[in-house]
């Protein structure tokens, strides 16, 4: 008698990718869009939490992104990333909200929440205290610039991926990051005697950037 075929593990399947998933969406499965959702909130609530400053607004633009993206997904042409489209549309949520109105001031309180929801471990507190001190500066650039900084110097991207979500020449991004670091210098010099600083801040958008 002959044995049933084996049916392959999870690590041999071959795995599902993020433009796979979105053109099951396209053609109607209900639940493909469900599982982009999930491998990329936490990093889009991120990069709306840092660009945005205020918890209640990040959670907004995110939804309104990730809506947006479900109904928009049949003009998704693959010439980029799926997550760099979905990095475009959150921070076009964002950037509209920050026209559209002024940001309420955030409670220390939502911060430290945030930050917590975020950045779990024994380095808790400084990560906390650095966050809260560079989301106070970065409320003080404009909107543009903030998205440069936000991509580049807190998510870890390079410039040239900045620029495909930004859609905007590399160049453009070089500028707005030099002149959002030239404002951000002054208000944040005293962190640079902070040693830990520039270890947290690296470990912290490596990890967002992969996941």
């Amino acid at each position: 008698m002959n044995s049933p075929p084996e049916t392959p593990s999870a690590a041999d399947r071959p795995a599902v990718t993020d433009a796979d998933l979105l053109t099951a969406h396209i053609n109607g499965d209900p639940h493909a869009f469900s599982e982009i959702v999930k491998r990329h909130r936490d990093r889009m609530w991120a990069v709306a939490l840092r660009t945005l400053g205020d918890p209640d607004e990040a959670a907004d633009a995110v939804q309104d992104a990730f809506v947006s993206a479900y109904r928009k997904a049949a003009t998704f042409r693959g010439e980029a990333a799926v997550t760099t489209w979905l990095h475009r549309i959150v921070v076009n949520a964002c950037l509209d909200r920050m026209r559209r109105k002024s940001v309420r001031p955030v409670a220390d309180d939502e911060l430290i929440e945030a930050a917590e929801r975020e950045t779990p471990g024994p380095d808790q507190t400084l990560e906390r205290e650095v966050s809260m001190e560079v989301s106070a500066a970065l409320k003080m650039l404009p909107a543009d610039q903030r998205a440069a900084l936000v991509l580049v110097d807190m998510m870890g991207y390079s410039v040239e991926d900045a620029a495909q979500v930004l859609e905007v020449p590399s160049g453009t991004v070089k500028s707005r990051c030099a002149r959002g670091r030239a404002k951000l210098a002054p208000i944040l010099s005293h962190l640079r005697n902070r040693s830990d600083l520039n270890r947290v801040s690296s470990a912290k958008g490596a990890e967002l950037r992969d996941g």
